[in-house]
């Protein structure tokens, strides 16, 4: 689980946009580029090699 006061702090390494957090995959999401970065045990793994490229249907 990811502290949800930390989501109003960080941004998407790439674009500097908003991330929103994905319950389900403990995930953080940049809809902006499409990507989905990981939390592992609660600390977001914001690097561009650590993240996924997403779908538009896994962004909804």
């Amino acid at each position: 689980m990811i502290d949800i006061k930390l989501l109003d702090i960080i941004a998407c390494p790439i674009c500097k946009g908003k991330l929103s957090f994905k319950k389900e995959t403990h995930e953080l999401i940049c809809k902006f580029d499409h990507l989905a970065f990981p939390v592992i045990e609660g600390i977001p793994a914001l690097l561009r090699s650590k993240a996924r490229v997403i779908t538009a249907d896994e962004e909804l």
